[in-house]
């Protein structure tokens, strides 16, 4: 499956009485609540000496890219050009990959 198919696929679900504002707003919420889980379970793992939830934050990640995929579909974007933007915005700071000084001196 390519992302754009996944994103097709994703949007299935999307709730169609939404609002074109409502679902930017629902995609932005969603990203922040479901990052949120994801963390929580990092934290309970490394804070709290809980074993790492692996299956359970994979769930997470998918929750995650469905919110992505709502997020970009309400700015009128595909998941690949979102992340081809993305890519091409790391190339310009880091030619060469990952640098500390050129982090820092950004």
């Amino acid at each position: 499956m390519t992302i754009n198919e996944y994103q097709q696929l994703a949007l299935r679900t999307l709730n169609p009485a939404l609002s074109e504002k409502d679902v930017l707003i629902n995609g932005v919420m969603g990203l922040c609540g479901e990052s949120g889980e994801a963390i929580d379970l990092v934290k309970k793992h490394l804070a709290q000496g809980h074993p790492l939830e692996r299956e359970t934050l994979a769930k997470e990640l998918g929750d995650v890219a469905w919110y992505l995929a709502e997020t970009a579909h309400a700015i009128g974007y595909d998941l690949e050009t979102i992340l081809s933007l993305n890519i091409e915005k790391l190339r310009a700071r880091y030619p060469e990959g990952f640098d500390a000084s050129a982090s820092l001196n950004r």
